[in-house]
């Protein structure tokens, strides 16, 4: 099991979009790709659900985390191949991580566990919770949106990844991430450092 939760090393700048449901990832990865002619990475876990609801009428169970986690590695490991100098991840094994402790009582796979904090990316960009609720078979806590944010930001911060935090419309978070990008495309170094001037800097014009 822990072979097929490890991640294949790269030269590709890699980029995680992370945050809680309904925050706008999935299409700020589709735009990404566009702008920079490349491949993104869907969340795996949507098709797997969607699935497994459509067949069964059962949202995820605990035994689901595993074959999610490995099923993202998957993609991700084999999309590495074919990007263009930057991959979008539209989620990562980090996410899974916190959606298995929020869920299940704090419970996270050792091996699920040890991949995710192992993993590394070049930038987290963390979407905020200003895009609108948009219900579907999979979301389920629209009353919990802010509990969950924090959750999300926590485990980034205790982890000491690189983020950002993106807010505003569609147009704003892809100038903002573009602008990330490219700085990162120019210059791999000190990322940690660079994200948290970023976010100062966002904060005092939001």
């Amino acid at each position: 099991m822990e072979k097929r939760l490890k991640q294949q090393k790269s030269n590709l700048v890699k980029v995680v979009l992370f945050g809680p449901e309904s925050t706008g990832k999935t299409t700020l990865s589709g735009q990404l790709a566009r702008h920079y002619n490349t491949v993104w990475a869907p969340e795996f876990a949507r098709e797997y659900l969607q699935d497994k609801w459509n067949n069964e009428r059962k949202i995820c169970e605990q035994k689901d985390i595993i074959p999610i986690a490995e099923g993202q590695i998957k993609l991700e490991n084999e999309l590495s191949k074919k990007a263009d100098k930057v991959l979008i991840c539209d989620t990562d094994l980090l996410e899974t991580k916190v959606y298995s402790e929020e869920y299940y009582g704090g419970f996270v796979d050792e091996n699920l566990d040890r991949a995710a904090i192992e993993n590394t990316y070049d930038i987290y960009f963390l979407t905020y919770i200003d895009t609108p609720w948009e219900a579907d078979d999979l979301r389920d806590k629209p009353g919990e949106r802010l509990e969950m944010f924090q959750a999300f930001e926590n485990t980034l911060i205790k982890y000491k990844r690189p983020y950002v935090l993106l807010k505003g419309d569609k147009e704003t978070r892809l100038k903002k991430a573009v602008a990330i990008i490219d700085e990162l495309l120019a210059n791999k170094k000190d990322l940690y450092s660079f994200s948290t001037l970023l976010n100062d800097e966002y904060s005092r014009t939001t």
